[in-house]
């Protein structure tokens, strides 16, 4: 197992199930659009998020590359593995593990997307461009914890780049753009406060969670805690069978999720849900589809069915209900099933 930071088992994780799967959905389908997580402190947002770095699957990237730009996709390439493909060099895989890359809260524009060094440009004439966190994300997860109180504008950039895949960087007339894939997940208190409702439909999926009230649950979180804190490293050789049958698991769904298909029957069911929800757009329509292909291929099936729709419909809808001022924005999980019904 790779040497990593003492970051907690995934495996390990109480509870939460709703916040693990539409982690493990983006994983396996990052087109899904990353996952806001709302919740009161202490409820293992953060704790969650990192603990992915266990079980992220491996992927091939192009040797040396800064971008680490994916092997074979040519349309993806960056500026320099364009140029070295040009010049007729072959290019070699080497094998490298997603991994979760913070953003932290006091970053700048410029740390975020780059700086190009427009003296190097105007000696040289050769672009000279110094990497970001959109950078080291590429391929990777971005986490930002307490995303609700980073700058609207450096939100804003995130949620663009996600979207193209790309991060472009311009300065007096001078540009540089780079392969910027990346899932984004932001965690947040909403006691602290709320994001603009333009930015909360970018996310794709959405998760309200809360403290386990439950005392056998409870208490569990405590137990594995304190034993993970007592010694982190036996704690987690301990599970590392568990979180290597997670790994393969999610590795499995990566390869089987472009065979999933989805017949006219439920694709008229995500509609029919979506419209009778009152939900504006097509983005949640088509967000649900990919979470329900995502869910059958974790499940291990080609077929989408009716329970995928169920077990993904609450992540994609919760943040894009339209509710009166004052009421909770939470999904009437037996309207949902009722709608399901009658379909």
């Amino acid at each position: 197992m790779d040497k990593l930071p003492a970051f907690f088992p995934f495996t390990q994780v109480v509870g939460q199930d709703d916040m693990k799967r539409a982690l493990l959905l983006n994983i396996v389908d990052p087109g899904i659009g990353g996952v806001l997580i709302k919740g009161e402190k202490g409820t293992a947002k953060s704790t969650t998020v990192r603990s992915l770095n266990w079980i992220l699957p491996y992927r091939k990237a192009v040797k040396g590359c800064p971008f680490h730009c994916q092997f074979g996709r040519e349309d993806r390439y960056c500026p320099y593995c364009s140029e070295r493909l040009a010049k007729g060099e072959k290019l070699e895989p080497e094998d490298v593990r997603m991994r979760v890359i913070d953003l932290p809260l006091s970053a700048t524009e410029d740390r975020v997307s780059g700086t190009l060094d427009l003296e190097h440009v105007l000696k040289t004439g050769e672009k000279k461009f110094e990497p970001g966190v959109l950078a080291a994300a590429n391929g990777n997860i971005l986490y930002v914890d307490e995303v609700n109180l980073l700058d609207d504008h450096l939100v804003d950039l995130l949620l663009d780049s996600a979207a193209m895949g790309t991060n472009y960087v311009e300065r007096e007339g001078v540009s540089f753009s780079h392969p910027a894939r990346f899932v984004l997940i932001g965690t947040m208190n909403p006691e602290e406060g709320d994001l603009r409702p333009q930015l909360l439909d970018r996310f794709g999926l959405s998760v309200d969670i809360k403290g386990e009230r439950d005392v056998k649950m409870r208490a569990e979180v405590v137990k594995k805690r304190v034993e993970y804190d007592l010694d982190p490293e036996a704690y987690i050789a301990k599970c590392s069978k568990d979180l290597e049958a997670m790994t393969a698991k999610i590795e499995k769904a990566i390869e089987l999720h472009p065979k999933v298909k989805a017949g006219d029957d439920v694709i008229d069911m995500v509609v029919s849900v979506m419209v009778h929800f009152g939900v504006d757009g097509h983005r949640a329509d088509i967000t649900l589809m990919k979470a329900a292909k995502a869910n059958a291929a974790l499940e291990g099936r080609t077929e989408v069915t009716k329970d995928d729709i169920r077990q993904t419909a609450e992540l994609v809808l919760s943040h894009r209900l339209k509710r009166k001022p004052f009421e909770e924005k939470a999904l009437d999980r037996e309207e949902l099933e009722e709608c399901l019904a009658n379909l």
